[in-house]
C-alpha cells in the first residue's frame, strides 16, 4: 500500500488579527469624534458644562443668558462686606463703595470662552477638566483705585500721627513732662493691593491696613522731669575757686534766670537733663567780665634811707574763666543735686611777687625827678591831677617793655573818682571828664624825656597851654614849650620803652597846696645823661580875634570867658642821650600849635560885649 504525503498549509490568522484591530481603532476614533462633534453641536453658542462664575453654574447657558443669571444671582458688591482693623478701631464698607464694579457680561464671556481657546487640544482639554472637575471663572470687576483711596484716607486721617519726642515744659518753675508719641502713616498704595486681591475673590473679608510706625528718641522723660525739679529747687550760686580777698563773687541766679535754660539733650544711651549750652555761655559773659583780670604785680616804694623796696601793694595772680569747661561743670554738678559750683578758672602769676627784692629787679637807685607845676587850678583839675597820678605810684616797668599810659590808667569816669574840669576837645576848650590829666600825662614825658627812655609815641596839645609852661616861680618859661603830652585814651595815648635790663619803678607825688607834681623813677644808672636844645615858639602866628557868643543863661551884662587865647607856634626839641660819653640815641620832638581864639559868652540885653570884655579884663589876646 502505498502512502502519499501532502505539504503544510498556513491560515492567514494574523492579517485577519490586525484588520481587525485597525477597524476597531478606526471605529473607536469616529466615535470619539462623532460625540466630540455631537457635544460641539449640542454646546454650540452655550456654556460648557461644569463651569461657573463665583459660584454660579453657567453650565448649557447662552452668555447674555449666563450673563442675566449673574446679574440676579451676584449681589456681592452692594451686599459685600469688606473690614479693616486698626487695634479696637474698626471701619466696614461694600465692596461697591470702595469702587468695584461686577461687569457680567464679561464675565459671562470669559465663562464661555472655556473650551474654545488654546487650540484643539487646549479647547478639548479645557472641556474635559470642566465636565469632570468643574472649572471656576473669575468674575470680571472694574475697581477705580480712586474711590479707594479717598476712603481710605478717611480712615488715615483717623491712624495717622506725627512723631513727638518726649519732653518737658515750666509753667513758670513749675516742670510738666509730656511723653513722646509714636509716629503712625497709613500706606495707602498699600493697602490698595490687599484691597484689591480681597475684592477679586468675591467674598467678605478683612483687608489688613498697611501701618508703618516711627519710634520718637525720646518716649519717656518722667525721670528726666524729677531731676529737673531737683535743679529749680533752689538758686545756682557760682563760685571762684580758692576765694581770696579781691576776687569777685560769689554769683547768685534765681530759679526764674535757670528755669528759662532748662532742657533735654541726648546723650550716648538716652536723654539727660542739662542747662541749655548757648544759655549758659550767654549767663555766663558777665561772670567772666568781672571775674576775668590781668595778672597784677606788686608795687612797690622805694625806700631812700634803707635803699630797699617797701612793699605797698601785694601782687594779684590773674583770673580767667573758662567758659565751655564751666559749662560742663555746671551741668555736672546740678546732676549731682549740687546748687553751689566752682567756676573752672585758670590762674597767671604776675612776673614780680610781693616778695621780690631791689636788687632782684635791677631797683638799687634814683634815676630821674621831675617836678611841673599847676598854679591856677581848678579845685576839679586838681581832683584829676590827683587821682590819674595815683594810678602809677608804685608801679612796675619789666626790661624791654613798651608802657602805655592810657593802658594802665584806664577808665577815666566820674565812677573811677574823676570830676568835671576844662578839656580841648573839638576844636573848643570845654567842660569834661578827666580835665588836667595832661598835667599827668605831661610830667611822665618830661620824666621820660630827661631820664633818657626811648619816646614810643607822644602828642601834644592843640595850643599851648600856660600850665605846661610854668615855673616854680609861677612865671612862664618859653622853653618848655613843646615838651606837653596830651592823653585821650585809646585814641591818643603816651609810650615810651625800658631799653635797660632792669626794672623801673615809677612813684607820683601831688602836692596840692603846693601845686606841683612830682614823678619819680628809681631803676639802676646805666651811664647815660641828657642833653638838650630847643628853638623855642617860631613862625608864630597871632591869635584870631575874640569871639563873643550870648548865652540865655547869663544876666544882662553879665560875661565869662569860655577859651583863652593863644599864639601858634612851631617848636623842635633835639634830645642827645649819652652813656659814658657816648652818642647812645638822638631824637627831634616836632611840635606844632594852633592860633586858638578867646572865646566870650555875655547874657542877652548886654550892650557892646566887646567894651564889656576889656571893663572886666576878658577875651584879651597874648602879645606876639
Amino acid at each position: 500500500m502505498t502512502t502519499i504525503s501532502q505539504p503544510y498549509q498556513r491560515i492567514p490568522i494574523l492579517p485577519q488579527i490586525i484588520a481587525a484591530l485597525v477597524s476597531g481603532v478606526t471605529l473607536f476614533f469616529i466615535a470619539i469624534i462623532a460625540w466630540v462633534l455631537g457635544y460641539q453641536l449640542i454646546y454650540a453658542g452655550r456654556i460648557f458644562p461644569g463651569v461657573s462664575v463665583a459660584g454660579v453654574n453657567l453650565s448649557g447657558l447662552t452668555p447674555s443668558d449666563a450673563a442675566v443669571k449673574l446679574n440676579e444671582t451676584l449681589s456681592y458688591p452692594i451686599t459685600g462686606k469688606i473690614l479693616f482693623r486698626d487695634g479696637d478701631n474698626a471701619w466696614v464698607a461694600s465692596p461697591a463703595e470702595l469702587g468695584m464694579v461686577f461687569d457680567p457680561t464679561s464675565s459671562a464671556v470669559a465663562a464661555y470662552e472655556v473650551g474654545r481657546s488654546g487650540g484643539l487640544f487646549g479647547a478639548l482639554s479645557g472641556q474635559v477638566r470642566a465636565s469632570g472637575a468643574g472649572m471656576a471663572v473669575p468674575p470680571v470687576i472694574v475697581f477705580d483705585q480712586r474711590v479707594a483711596y479717598q476712603y481710605l484716607n478717611q480712615i488715615a486721617s483717623q491712624i495717622d500721627q506725627p512723631v513727638q519726642e518726649a519732653g518737658l515744659s515750666l509753667e513758670g518753675t513749675n516742670v510738666v513732662a509730656y511723653p513722646g508719641q509714636v509716629g503712625r502713616e497709613l500706606k495707602i498704595d498699600a493697602t490698595l493691593i490687599y484691597l484689591g486681591a480681597q475684592l477679586q475673590t468675591f467674598s467678605d473679608g478683612e483687608v489688613p491696613l498697611v501701618v508703618q510706625e516711627v519710634q520718637p528718641q525720646i518716649l519717656d522723660v518722667s525721670a528726666q522731669a524729677d531731676v529737673a525739679r531737683q535743679i529749680l529747687s533752689q538758686p545756682l550760686t557760682l563760685v571762684v575757686p580758692n576765694m581770696a580777698e579781691g576776687n569777685p563773687g560769689p554769683f547768685v541766679f534765681d530759679v526764674q534766670v535757670v528755669a528759662k535754660m532748662l532742657g533735654v539733650q541726648r546723650v550716648d544711651g538716652g536723654v539727660q537733663v542739662a542747662l541749655n549750652t548757648n544759655g549758659l555761655r550767654d549767663m555766663l559773659e558777665p561772670v567772666k567780665t568781672r571775674t576775668d583780670r590781668l595778672p597784677a604785680n606788686a608795687k612797690f616804694i622805694f625806700n631812700d634811707e634803707t635803699r630797699q623796696l617797701d612793699l605797698m601793694e601785694p601782687s594779684q595772680s590773674g583770673l580767667v574763666v573758662d567758659v565751655d569747661a564751666s559749662v560742663q561743670a555746671i551741668n555736672e554738678a546740678l546732676l549731682r543735686g549740687e546748687h553751689t559750683v566752682s567756676l573752672v578758672v585758670k590762674e597767671e602769676q604776675p612776673q614780680v611777687a610781693s616778695t621780690a627784692t631791689g636788687a632782684e629787679l635791677g631797683i638799687t637807685e634814683l634815676l630821674w625827678s621831675e617836678t611841673s607845676y599847676f598854679y591856677g587850678s581848678s579845685a576839679e583839675r586838681i581832683q584829676n591831677i590827683q587821682a590819674a597820678a595815683a594810678r602809677f605810684h608804685g608801679v612796675l616797668v619789666a626790661p624791654g617793655e613798651t608802657f602805655s599810659m592810657g593802658q594802665t590808667m584806664g577808665d577815666v569816669s566820674l565812677e573811677n573818682g574823676f570830676a568835671e574840669a576844662l578839656i580841648i576837645y573839638g576844636g573848643r576848650t570845654i567842660k569834661g571828664v578827666g580835665g588836667g590829666v595832661c598835667q599827668v600825662s605831661t610830667t611822665l614825658f618830661r620824666t621820660v624825656f630827661n631820664a633818657g627812655f626811648p619816646v614810643v609815641e607822644r602828642y601834644s596839645h592843640a595850643y599851648r597851654v600856660s600850665y605846661y609852661e610854668q615855673t616854680a616861680s609861677g612865671s612862664v618859661d618859653p622853653r618848655l614849650a613843646g615838651l606837653d603830652a596830651t592823653v585821650y585814651f585809646p585814641l591818643v595815648d603816651f609810650k615810651f620803652k625800658n631799653d635797660t635790663p632792669y626794672w623801673l619803678l615809677m612813684e607820683t607825688y601831688v602836692n596840692p597846696g603846693a601845686r606841683t607834681l612830682t614823678w619819680k623813677f628809681y631803676s639802676t644808672k646805666d651811664g647815660r645823661s641828657v642833653t638838650w636844645d630847643t628853638t623855642g615858639p617860631v613862625n608864630v602866628v597871632p591869635a584870631p580875634p575874640p569871639s563873643f557868643e550870648e548865652n540865655p543863661d547869663l544876666k544882662k551884662n553879665e560875661m565869662k570867658q569860655v577859651d583863652w587865647a593863644a599864639n601858634g607856634a612851631d617848636v623842635t626839641v633835639t634830645r642827645t642821650v649819652w652813656r659814658d660819653g657816648a652818642v647812645l640815641f638822638q631824637d627831634e620832638i616836632r611840635t606844632h600849635y594852633e592860633p586858638w581864639r578867646a572865646v566870650c559868652e555875655y547874657g542877652p540885653d548886654s550892650k557892646d560885649p566887646e567894651k564889656l570884655a576889656k571893663e572886666k579884663e576878658l577875651c584879651r589876646n597874648p602879645s606876639s
